[in-house]
């Protein structure tokens, strides 16, 4: 996908956007802080539980400036960089150091499928690693857990007790939970939270449990 957007982008500061808009953040460190989130369009990964498929064509070529402008008006401090997978969209590198120039608190939300070395250190990102259920964990980027610093956030989206497993044997295995913060999430509908929640106290994994509020909320509408 990022080969296509590539190519049929016309000048080097503009990205192709899904949306721009304001909410609380659903997940992760930041759940619950006032968020601008600047959604990108395009994903080479296709999770079977994805829940942005929305996002992964169409949209529309936005200038820097006009990106900035809006998350002006906007006026949340906390800016969220996601998709799709904005790392397919490689003019974001630029992006993200602009907001981050200008002041606002960054994070991105990526697969973890790209290269996350290159973004600035200023930007907290929050590295998605794909389980096996997910039907896409082939396409981790294993290196990028070399990168990570406490800055940084790692993410499991737990689908079924063998993904647990998985999930737990690869937190050990690359002493995740001792580079970065570790957070461990059921798949809406997939697991039951409240097993999820009783699979990490037996195991006292150092790890946090989290719900995605926006889907308690709002039930994931788009734009919210």
């Amino acid at each position: 996908m990022n080969a296509v957007v590539d190519q049929l982008e016309p000048v080097a500061d503009r990205l192709r956007l899904t949306e721009v808009f304001v909410s609380l953040q659903g997940e992760a460190r930041a759940i619950g802080r006032l968020t601008t989130f600047v959604r990108l369009t395009g994903c080479p990964l296709r999770c079977q539980y994805c829940d942005t498929a929305y996002a992964f064509h169409g949209g529309e070529w936005w200038s820097f400036d006009d990106i900035l402008a809006r998350v002006a008006e906007l006026g949340a401090p906390y800016v969220c960089v996601t998709g799709g997978e904005p790392l397919a969209q490689k003019r974001v590198l630029p992006l993200m150091k602009l907001l981050c120039d200008a002041g606002y608190e960054v994070s991105l939300e990526t697969s973890g499928s790209i290269d996350v070395s290159q973004v600035d250190p200023r930007v907290s990102r929050i590295v998605d690693l794909k389980t096996p259920d997910s039907l896409e964990s082939h396409r981790n980027l294993m290196s990028n857990l070399d990168v990570l610093t406490p800055h940084d956030q790692v993410k499991f989206v737990i689908c079924s007790r063998a993904d647990y497993e998985w999930a737990k044997e690869t937190v050990a295995a690359h002493a995740i939970d001792s580079k970065c913060e570790v957070l461990f999430s059921p798949s809406f509908t997939q697991v039951s939270p409240t097993a999820l929640a009783d699979w990490i106290v037996e195991d006292r994994l150092n790890v946090r449990f989290q719900l995605q509020l926006h889907k308690l909320l709002w039930n994931d509408e788009p734009g919210r």
